[in-house]
């Protein structure tokens, strides 16, 4: 049964459509921290279950950094998740150890790194103890660099582990793209891509789970592509598309992200069409507010407790014009979750109310789906 007072806000015709679509989704979600039981998984490696490091689970997503020495593997994950600007990975020193680190925030992160100069399917080695909580591989390979080589240790990665634990993703970053040109960048990109194909093809592998990504430290391109790997390990991420979805068809938002602020990732977005500018527009966005917060920040208290204007929502929110057209708005759903929106041609001004009314909603489902 709807909660009392949700239905009082009046619009037209089809946004009181899209707010019940939108309803429909919050009302009876006890279950939508499950994934979808009824299907008979052939394998029970497949990843099903809670979100990693939500209320009900202790479990955080593993990712693995493997491929040869040089081709940036340290820098991506300095860069995404510690923090470190991208001209002091210059000064980091070459991995000769398995190394491990972990992210704190929303998903509370684990990357590991193996060093690219040890085979780690001979016998020397656990297997077990390397792989079995990983979700996802990514293998890093320079495209300026030669990368014959790393192919075919690739393609033996990619074998082993769809015999093993067929769960596991693998992601290919080509990685070091900004030091190419564009034509030579997407021949270069193309031809690694088909030949890994090719080669699992004729191995009878058609159909292994192998990603590929153009990717750089220099832009946004290495934090969209991370997005798109994280995005795979969530067993909500179809409720969270749908609820955006509805939100967007809603408010006429033109294109919504529900970003981690501290890495600036973005765990989920609508399903419409995205280009690099508009996650470039409001990951920038996400650093403006997060300087500025930490200038004007608040103690934000606990969870239940009451403060005594009980004005949260006011506080946490900001609209800002972007160049006399479209305005951006950021919500503040969490500590870590943050709803960043670009809005269509029109002023959002004159719905502000039914905006903030929805994205209210929106912040309650987000609440159910995760059990905050």
């Amino acid at each position: 049964m709807p909660r009392p007072g949700l239905h009082v806000l009046s619009g037209p015709p089809d946004e009181r459509l899209g707010r019940e679509r939108l309803m429909s989704y919050i009302q009876d979600q006890t279950s939508a921290d499950f994934p979808d039981m009824s299907a008979e998984v052939s394998n029970s490696q497949f990843h099903t279950g809670r979100l990693p490091n939500g209320a009900k689970s202790r479990n955080r997503p593993k990712l693995m950094l493997m491929g040869q020495r040089r081709s940036g593997k340290s820098s991506i994950s300095g860069v995404v998740f510690q923090k470190m600007p991208p001209s002091e990975t210059l000064y980091l020193e070459t991995t000769t150890r398995p190394e491990e680190s972990s992210a704190h925030s929303f998903m509370d992160f684990q990357i590991a790194e193996l060093p690219g100069h040890v085979n780690y399917f001979t016998p020397d080695f656990n297997q077990a103890n390397i792989f079995a909580e990983i979700g996802a591989v990514i293998w890093v390979i320079d495209a300026q660099d030669q990368y014959l080589d790393a192919l075919n240790q690739l393609i033996d990665t990619i074998t082993y582990l769809a015999q093993t634990w067929p769960a596991i993703n693998v992601e290919v970053f080509v990685h070091k793209v900004d030091g190419l040109s564009e034509e030579y960048k997407n021949d270069t990109f193309r031809d690694i891509r088909q030949r890994i194909l090719d080669e699992l093809s004729d191995l009878g592998y058609d159909n292994a789970p192998v990603s590929f990504y153009q990717t750089s430290i220099y832009d946004h391109s290495v934090f969209e592509s991370i997005s798109k790997v994280i995005q795979k390990l969530l067993p909500q991420l179809p409720t969270l598309e749908s609820l955006l979805n509805s939100l967007c068809s809603t408010c006429r938002i033109q294109k919504a992200y529900l970003f981690d602020i501290i890495t600036k990732i973005y765990i989920a977005s609508d399903t419409s069409p995205q280009d690099t500018n508009s996650y470039e527009i409001c990951s920038d966005f996400i650093d403006v507010v997060v300087d500025i917060g930490e200038l004007y920040g608040w103690a934000r208290p606990q969870q239940g407790e009451k403060t005594e204007f009980n004005n949260h929502a006011c506080e946490s929110m900001v609209t800002m014009e972007k160049k006399g057209q479209n305005y951006l708005y950021l919500r503040e759903m969490n500590r870590y979750l943050a709803l960043v929106c670009i809005m269509g041609d029109d002023n959002p001004m004159e719905k502000k109310v039914l905006i903030d009314y929805n994205v209210g909603v929106f912040q309650e489902a987000l609440a159910k789906v995760f059990g905050w």
